[in-house]
Formats: structure tokens, sequence, C-alpha cells
């Protein structure tokens, strides 16, 4: 059986990379790629693929949301999620959100052909570089992070809002009134504990809602 993947990734080079190795080994398909994860929520369903290969930091909306989506909508797409964060916080959110797979962004190919195979067996596949720093995979389970105090639409509000984006913009973005992104941008603010912009970006990096560049 072909293993058709759909690649999520922000920078192009690394979407050209994979996109190169992966389609030169046998029994894999790149059947597409976009470059945020709204693009991936909203066409999974054209691509059809049996992985989405995503990065976890990416502009207009972070890959662990997308998966959070997808997952939902189609829970027979397996996801393997890419990233430079090895913290138990990240990888918690990753599988809570549906994903079947966690990547390290510094792995060797064969690796990621590894975890596709897996997952697509029904077993869940992490690398193996974080055995280190996330000893415990049961631990993942009942770790918190600041994130979860947020809902869905204040972590969209807060990724967009950290991009630059202004009110009037989020709004027509994700179809809610200038005053209500206000007010779920001042609530989500007080929730986190911080006052200012360049408080809520560092907070956002760090958890990685938004790319850092």
């Amino acid at each position: 059986m072909t293993i058709r993947v759909l690649l999520a990734d922000d920078h192009a080079l690394m979407r050209e990379g994979l996109r190169a190795l992966l389609g030169a080994t046998p029994g894999i398909e790149v059947v597409g790629e976009v470059s945020t994860g709204r693009e991936a929520e909203k066409q999974v369903s054209q691509f059809n693929p049996d992985v989405v290969l995503m990065d976890v930091a990416m502009p207009d909306l972070n890959g662990i949301d997308a998966a959070r989506v997808i997952h939902l909508k189609f829970p027979a797409i397996r996801i393997v999620m890419l990233s430079m964060h090895a913290t138990a916080e990240h990888v918690y959110r990753a599988l809570e959100a549906g994903a079947s797979g966690y990547l390290l962004k510094e792995m060797a190919i064969d690796e990621v052909i590894t975890a596709l195979r897996a997952v697509c067996d029904g077993r869940r596949y992490l690398s193996p570089a974080l055995a280190e720093s996330v000893p415990d995979p049961a631990a993942f389970w009942h770790t918190k992070s600041p994130v979860d105090s947020l809902s869905a639409r204040e972590r969209q509000v807060l990724q967009l809002a950290v991009e630059g984006k202004t009110s009037i913009e989020i709004a027509r973005m994700i179809h809610l009134s200038p005053s209500s992104v206000q007010t779920y941008r001042s609530r989500l603010m007080a929730k986190l504990g911080v006052s200012d912009v360049p408080s809520l970006v560092k907070f956002a990096l760090e958890h990685g809602l938004t790319p850092p560049d």
C-alpha cells in the first residue's frame, strides 16, 4: 500500500527537501503541500492523505490547533508533528490534539519514513531523541500547559494578534465582530497574567503558537 502524505510547513525549503526525499522512497507519495495550519485544515479533504506531516509553529493557525480540527473531522487520517520543541508540554499538546507521532526537526529522513509507516500501522511514534526530555510517555496525559486555560477561539485570537493582525483583520478572518475580538484578547491576557504585547509574543513563541520569523 502506498502511503499518501500531505506536507504542512511554512518553510519552503523544508517542504521541498521532504518532498524530494519522500518522493524517492518506494511506497510513499507526497500528494500535496501547504504552508499554514489553516490551509492544511481546509485542503485535507481535497488531498485525501493517509498522513499529514505537519510543523508545530506555523502562521495563521499553528499545527497543533490544525491537528485538533483535522482529527475531529477526519479521525482516520494520521498526523505526525514536526517541531524544534522537545518539551513534554509540546508533545502532550500534540498528542492531546490527536497526533499519532512527534518528530524533532533535527531528525534524519529515515526516521520520518519509520514514523510514517508506524502511524499507518496504528502505532504511535515519538522521536527517540525525546527520551531524555520526556522520559515517561504516560506522564503526557498529566502534563498541564498554560495554553490549556485558553479556549480554541482565544488561541486563534492570540496567534493572529501576535502576528500583527489588527482587531478588524482578525474579526474578518475568524468571522467575529471587532468588539468580540477585543473581548477575547482582554480575556486571554487576563488568563495568562500578561499586560502587554511583548509579553504576549514571548508566550506565543515559547509555547509554539506562532513561528519565530
